[in-house]
């Protein structure tokens, strides 16, 4: 196949030019099959994917479905699974917040329990008092009498709700807001001066060993109250003439503040359990208090990013609050007083 041209020229000649065109429409047709199956290829390849990735995508949503569907149902240890794609971000973050529910519905029932067990006995030991009151009193003193003990057991009552609504508030975080940069030196000494005073009444010798700057990010008031609490344990379950000892010191990026003492200390089986709330160790039966005390000081620690440590000190009980430590503003203003908050028993 041949393409040509004539040209006239001077003279009465004539100039035949032409050109074989069998390789260019050869191309012209290869080109075009080329794309025709390209597109056709691309477009089934397209198609696959796409209903390979609705079959993945199908499988997941099923999964989550049926996850979902037990969770809703009531099974709260269900959690989403986890595939290797870009869904497992999602995933992790609902099994994240489904780990913190489950968390908090089994505190919830761990409280239920806790105070139909342990609020049962001074409500009926009140009851009890009055009503041997009303049928047996014979004077004014013995009725008085009788009724300040209910009193005191109904002040007790009060007072567990009171703690119990404070670790609430704390754990809900709404002691968020009142967090800023501060020194924790001031308020731990003066919260070892206040229980100086106690432990010596005691026969006890508290002893403080702190750096000059304790900075962190928080509330320094509940940071106080929670070594309170330490410093309160520690001074009910010290024999007489023993060494309490409140040390604090910046160790990896975190604040240890340790609390030791040289009372009988735990069994290992209980330091796990003992921040929870009404737990009682078996050296603390007979001794007053709520089991609220190590509840609210775990909280204020997670409340700060940190946590309670337990352990055994041979003799006695090592309590270590570690907290996130910062650095010092650039002009540090002097901390004011503070005044310690009671320690929750």
């Amino acid at each position: 196949m041949a393409e040509l041209h004539a040209y006239v020229l001077p003279g009465g000649y004539r100039l035949l030019v032409g050109r074989d065109v069998r390789g260019r429409d050869l191309l012209r047709h290869l080109l075009t099959e080329t794309f025709l199956w390209a597109w056709v290829m691309v477009t089934a390849l397209a198609i696959g994917g796409a209903w390979v990735v609705r079959g993945i995508f199908r499988r997941i949503l099923t999964s989550i479905a049926r996850t979902t569907s037990a969770i809703a149902r009531g099974d709260i240890r269900q959690r989403m699974p986890i595939v290797g794609n870009e869904v497992d971000l999602v995933a992790r973050t609902v099994n994240d917040m489904l780990d913190r529910i489950q968390r908090l519905m089994e505190g919830v029932k761990q409280v239920s329990n806790a105070i139909a067990h342990d609020l049962r006995t001074p409500i009926t030991r009140a009851r009890a008092r009055l009503e041997d009151a009303s049928l047996h009193a014979k004077t004014d003193e013995e009725l008085h009498h009788a009724i300040d003990r209910a009193v005191a057991d109904l002040d007790h009552i009060t007072s567990v709700f009171e703690a119990l609504l404070r670790i609430a508030q704390i754990e809900a975080g709404a002691r968020r807001a009142a967090f800023e940069t501060c020194n924790l030196v001031p308020p731990l000494h003066d919260v070892a001066e206040l229980y100086e005073a106690t432990a010596e009444e005691r026969g006890l010798h508290l002893r403080v060993r702190l750096p000059e700057g304790l900075w962190t990010h928080g509330d320094a008031r509940l940071i106080q109250q929670s070594v309170a609490n330490l410093l309160d344990n520690a001074i009910k379950f010290s024999p007489a003439d023993t060494v309490i000892m409140l040390e604090a010191q910046i160790k990896n990026g975190s604040i240890l503040l340790r609390v030791a003492d040289q009372g009988p200390g735990m069994a290992e089986s209980e330091l796990a359990r003992a921040s929870e709330r009404f737990f009682r160790a078996d050296t603390a039966r007979n001794t007053p208090g709520s089991g609220l005390g190590l509840s609210l000081v775990q909280a204020i620690a997670q409340l700060h990013g940190g946590r309670l440590d337990l352990s055994n000190g041979h003799p006695g009980l090592i309590a270590t609050l570690v907290l996130p430590s910062v650095a010092p503003p650039a002009a540090s203003i002097t901390q004011e007083s503070f005044v310690p908050h009671h320690a929750v028993r």
